[in-house]
C-alpha cells in the first residue's frame, strides 16, 4: 500500500535561487539534517547535477541513494530513492512563484515501504523530517540569494 507525505514552506528568494540550490548537493548539508553529500561516479557535489546522476545522502549511520528523474527549470525538481527500507519512492519538489513575492515550495512523495505495517511510522517520520528540509532550503535560499558565488 503506498503512502504520501506533503510538506511546504515558504522562502524569499525567487525560483531559480531556490532551484539553484537544490541541484547542488553539496549545500544539502549546509542547510539540511543531512550530515554529508556526495555524487556517485566522477559527479562534483558543488556543479549543477542532472536527470540521471546519484547523490548519496549521510545522516548519522543511514544512507540514501537517490536518483534524479526529472528536472524543470526553477519549477519541479524529481527523484528517486533507490534502496533503502524502500520498496518504492518518488520524490517531488515544487516550486511555485508566490503572489506576494518569492517562492512557495511543496516537497512530497508517494512511497511504499518493504517492511508491512511500517507505512504509519515512515509517513510520521518523513513528514517531520522533510519539513525541517524544506524549512532549511526556503532559509538557505534566501541567505545565499544575492551573494556571488553562493552556490545559489
Amino acid at each position: 500500500m503506498p503512502y504520501i507525505y506533503i510538506v511546504t514552506s515558504h522562502s524569499p528568494a525567487s525560483p531559480d535561487a531556490v532551484f539553484a540550490v537544490l541541484l547542488r548537493a553539496a549545500t544539502w548539508p549546509k542547510w539540511s539534517p543531512i550530515d554529508s553529500a556526495a555524487v556517485e561516479g566522477d559527479g562534483d557535489p558543488e556543479a549543477p547535477q542532472q536527470v540521471g546522476d546519484v547523490r548519496v545522502f549521510r545522516t548519522g549511520r543511514g544512507a540514501a541513494r537517490e536518483r534524479i528523474v526529472e528536472l524543470v527549470a526553477d519549477r519541479h525538481f524529481r527523484y528517486t530513492n533507490e534502496g533503502g527500507p524502500f520498496r518504492s519512492f518518488r520524490g517531488t519538489v515544487d516550486l511555485t512563484p508566490a503572489s506576494a513575492g518569492g517562492t512557495d515550495i511543496t516537497w512530497s512523495a508517494t512511497f511504499e515501504p518493504k517492511l508491512p505495517l511500517s507505512g504509519p511510522f515512515w509517513r510520521w517520520y518523513l513528514t517531520r523530517f522533510m519539513q525541517r528540509m524544506a524549512d532549511g532550503l526556503a532559509g538557505y535560499a534566501a541567505r545565499t540569494k544575492d551573494r556571488p558565488g553562493s552556490g545559489s
